[in-house]
């Protein structure tokens, strides 16, 4: 196990490196002057020229590149070149509304979704198996932004039940921090209880097939033991692995959503920083999101050990 863990993680440090390459390069190569964002339209040349040089653009970009990564080797991930504060304390003042929010969705695709899907697989080409898949299907089609709009204009602006927009800490209470993750957290889950729910289905399906579901039922079991006990553990790995994939992917929903819902996250902090062509922060958010990624992949494969016994690292 413990050559595995080290074998992956070491796996993982030229894909990071590969990533930091192609996030550095692209950035620096598409349109957009940071001096520019600051200084404004009427700076001279002159001034823009020395705003440049301060803010290190000026030098080769190979040197930049290498620059920039022993920075990063070093724990120093540098300074907004907009705003002049850390990234690092940038990040940390993201971190906790994204938390919340990724946390909430996935608890509510995984409540929402592994009921749907068992249920849809018990009664396999019912209308309620149709109706399960439909809805599915609705979930893949629709964008989160827009199924965020409609949410809004029904719950919050017909009905009034939620706030339009908006964020509050924990500290604040947990009732107020709460409300306000209810509508962000649904629309950003929708295509990931379509998903879960439709590989939870097809699993389940097969696995009710087998000899030892027959022998189950064959001793008197009921039909809901036999689903929960017997054909819902022995489908565990790829349902455990469509949830991890699923924890991976709202790296992009989350830019979205926080748009959407005016959240002040870490997607919202890369959106912003785009538009303000504030390299440093854009570099160091996608760095950590690609981090993220690769490290939930290592816990996928990790469990495989515990849900699958015939698994040996």
């Amino acid at each position: 196990m413990l050559t595995f863990v080290v074998k992956r993680i070491l796996s993982a440090v030229p894909v990071l490196i590969m990533v930091a390459i192609i996030v550095f390069l692209v950035l620096r190569l598409s349109p957009g002057d940071p001096a520019l964002m600051i200084a404004g339209p009427s700076a001279t040349e002159d001034q823009l020229q020395a705003l440049r040089e301060s803010m290190g653009l000026t030098k080769p970009l190979l040197q930049q590149l290498f620059l920039w990564i022993g920075q990063i080797l070093s724990g120093d991930f540098g300074v907004s070149l907009i705003s002049g504060k850390p990234v690092t304390e940038l990040i940390l003042d993201r971190f906790g509304p994204t938390l919340a929010l990724s946390l909430s969705t996935i608890v509510l695709a995984v409540v929402v979704a592994i009921p749907l899907g068992v249920l849809a697989a018990w009664q396999q080409g019912k209308w309620i198996d149709r109706l399960v898949m439909a809805g599915s299907v609705l979930g893949f089609s629709v964008p989160v932004f827009i199924v965020g709009y409609i949410l809004i204009l029904i719950f919050a602006r017909g009905l009034g039940w939620f706030p339009v927009q908006g964020y509050k800490p924990l500290s604040d209470g947990f009732g107020p921090f709460a409300v306000r993750l209810v509508l962000p957290s649904v629309a950003l889950s929708f295509p990931y209880i379509a998903l879960i729910a439709r590989i939870v289905r097809t699993n389940v399906i097969e696995v009710m097939g087998e000899d030892y579901i027959r022998t189950a039922r064959a001793k008197g079991l009921t039909e809901g033991g036999v689903l929960m006990d017997h054909a819902l553990g022995n489908a565990a790995v790829p349902i455990v692995t469509i949830i991890g994939v699923s924890i991976a992917m709202l790296i992009g929903g989350v830019v979205v959503t926080e748009s959407v819902f005016n959240i002040p996250g870490l997607g919202r902090l890369v959106l912003e920083s785009v538009l303000a062509r504030d390299y440093t922060v854009i570099q160091t958010v996608i760095l950590l999101f690609s981090t993220i990624y690769v490290f939930i992949n290592l816990a996928v494969d990790l469990l495989y050990g515990l849900f699958d016994p015939r698994i040996r690292y």
